[in-house]
């Protein structure tokens, strides 16, 4: 019973939480008359950049601790974590469409995140992940069995690993090209192939690894 009231009360809370969230971007993208945003934004940095930065990064904080707390032992710390993310993030969509009906499309780019670079991905990307997520976080919570091998963890990296690529792709080659210009890139394509390899490895890795219980 007591799972049940922390996925309820850290869903409230990471709902609320989202709610903040969207409601921060609605007051940028007013400040900076974005109606557009890979036509209208402009990440030249001026002394909001790094508030934005910090704000971001103090979200991750509290999502962290709220799964600290609310945990009884690392692997539901870690199940916390991702259900709470993957909450957050699905709502924060949902609040914005909500607010000022946007994204029109689960094919409209925005910028994930500006840590360590400037992620860009199509909005139904971060929703796939969190959706996967939340079901990982969920087994986790409620003490499904597991057995994990060495071989797992590095299939699992490495897709995760690609998945980050695929965020970061375009500011990746600006720093290899050797300019300064990450803030200043905007996506032309996204890649589709790495991401759903990628992405699909990962639900299949996970579900072997939880296959005894997800059986049973």
């Amino acid at each position: 019973m007591l799972k049940e009231k922390n996925l309820i009360w850290i869903g409230i809370f990471t709902i609320a939480m989202a709610y903040l969230e969207s409601a921060v971007v609605v007051y940028l993208r007013a400040i900076y008359k974005i109606e557009d945003l890979l036509r209208d934004i402009n990440l030249t940095p001026d002394k909001y950049t790094f508030i934005e930065i910090g704000r971001e990064a103090a979200t991750i904080v509290m999502l962290i601790f709220i799964a600290l707390f609310a945990g009884s032992k690392w692997s539901k710390k870690i199940g916390y974590f991702f259900f709470s993310f993957g909450i957050w993030d699905i709502f924060y969509y949902i609040w914005l469409y909500i607010f000022i009906g946007w994204p029109k499309s689960f094919f409209e780019w925005d910028i994930l995140f500006l840590i360590p670079l400037p992620w860009w991905g199509p909005v139904i990307t971060p929703i796939l992940i969190s959706l996967l997520l939340i079901s990982i976080g969920y087994l986790l919570i409620n003490d499904f069995k597991f057995r994990i091998m060495l071989i797992d963890w590095i299939i699992l990296g490495v897709a995760i690993l690609l998945i980050l690529y695929t965020f970061m792709e375009d500011s990746v080659k600006v720093i290899l090209s050797g300019t300064d210009d990450i803030l200043k890139i905007k996506p032309t394509s996204f890649n589709w192939t790495i991401f759903l390899l990628a992405l699909v490895t990962w639900v299949i890795t996970t579900f072997r690894v939880f296959y005894t219980a997800i059986k049973k």
